[in-house]
């Protein structure tokens, strides 16, 4: 990891600049929430019959899950022409993983001809390698404390870093509440020109359904309601993500037809393992939240439908730049059995060192070497009645997800 845009700047010079080629720019930067915009609006204008770009980060499974067009994943064979076209620039740039994979999605969508381009910031904005692209659109779900060892101590720190990817003439959209986060970005608009819709300001989000895999709710704003909107996610905290995508959309001129036809396929854009439900008796939901408030929303989400459940059970797994202790605390709200694991990557925190932080929170906990493991324990003791949450990490969701081949 080196943030910094010269590297990339030089690795898409290299190749004709294809950033300058991609169609209509939806930016999106945050702490939580943004993956969730990001698969919604690429599913919005898909369904409104524009070819659309998709890149986010990280994957599950597969490395092409990336970087998509319509949908459909980049195939093996582009990825792999597009490294040997880049890899001298690669090797004599010492370019990261990260800035050679934004390359290659910006070719790809330039060789594509999209109408529309959606790109996930990778982490903080100023310094990331997304950075190099004119949004016409700037979306930031939220602001909170993660990744401090790069963006900052404080909410204000991070928020200049994330600010940073509003452009002249970009049009924002944000749901940021906290003032200290909230300032840095209308501060950043003004200097720039760029003109801001804060949610709550100018709209009402009013949500009526909420269950696992199922959200229904209302967006009201000057100039058009939308009523009794649907989406396949689970979460009442995902309707002010949604808006956020439904209210850029609608700035774009997409109809309402395809908004609510967006929303529905959402999970073609591959939206996957957000409190995800892959099995029934025990439930078992998969979760990728990696940090502590996103942790408190699924808790939040799974507070409220506790009762139904017998038992409640957590398989964790945390990358080690992650602020642990307080992830575990607010995991603690929901259930004190957990089950710690390994994660196929050098960045994870051991399972046995995991295991120790939760016993100090008073958890009874289980050390399992890997998460085939992790999952033969906790089906072990789970009932049918009872819950199974796998959380902490994109790359625990990804191996159980392969694990389960779903």
């Amino acid at each position: 990891m080196k943030p910094g845009l010269e590297r990339v700047l030089q690795l898409l010079h290299a190749v004709g600049d294809p950033q300058k080629r991609l169609g209509k720019v939806f930016h999106i930067a945050g702490t939580n929430g943004k993956g969730t915009v990001a698969c919604a609006l690429a599913a919005i204008f898909d369904a409104a019959g524009h070819k659309t770009g998709l890149y986010t980060s990280p994957h599950l499974v597969s490395f092409m899950e990336r970087i998509r067009v319509d949908g459909k994943m980049i195939p093996e064979s582009r990825v792999a022409a597009y490294c040997k076209a880049l890899e001298d620039e690669i090797i004599d740039g010492k370019a990261t993983f990260f800035e050679a994979t934004t390359a290659i999605a910006f070719m790809y969508f330039s060789d594509m001809m999209v109408d529309v381009s959606v790109v996930e910031t990778g982490m903080g904005g100023r310094l990331d390698a997304t950075n190099v692209v004119d949004s016409d659109y700037v979306i930031i779900p939220n602001i909170g404390r993660d990744h401090t060892n790069w963006l900052g101590d404080t909410i204000g720190e991070i928020a200049v870093e994330k600010a940073a990817i509003i452009k002249k003439g970009s049009r924002v959209y944000t749901a940021v509440k906290d003032p200290a986060a909230l300032k840095p970005l209308l501060d950043r608009a003004d200097a720039v020109g760029a003109e801001v819709t804060v949610l709550q300001d100018v709209a009402e989000c009013v949500v009526h359904t909420t269950a696992i895999g199922k959200l229904g709710f209302s967006l009201k704003a000057p100039g058009f309601d939308m009523l009794n909107l649907d989406a396949p996610v689970t979460g009442d905290f995902h309707a002010l993500n949604l808006s956020l995508a439904v209210m850029a959309a609608c700035d774009a001129g997409i109809e309402q037809s395809a908004i609510r036809q967006g929303l529905l396929s959402i999970k073609k854009s591959g939206y996957r393992a957000r409190l995800e439900r892959l099995r029934r008796h025990p439930d078992l939901l998969l979760d990728v939240s990696h940090n502590p408030e996103g942790i408190e929303k699924s808790v939040e989400v799974l507070r409220s439908i506790q009762d139904t459940y017998c038992k409640v059970y957590a398989v964790l797994g945390l990358v080690r730049d992650k602020d642990a202790r307080e992830m575990v605390r607010r995991l603690k709200k929901l259930t004190n059995t957990v089950i710690t694991v390994n994660l196929s990557s050098e960045k994870g925190m051991s399972s046995a060192e995991l295991g120790d932080l939760c016993r100090d929170e008073g958890f009874r906990v289980t050390v399992a070497a890997t998460a085939r493991e992790a999952l033969d324990v906790v089906h072990g003791i789970a009932g049918k009645d009872d819950l199974i949450l796998i959380t902490g990490s994109f790359y625990l969701a990804g191996e159980v997800m392969q694990l389960l081949n779903c």
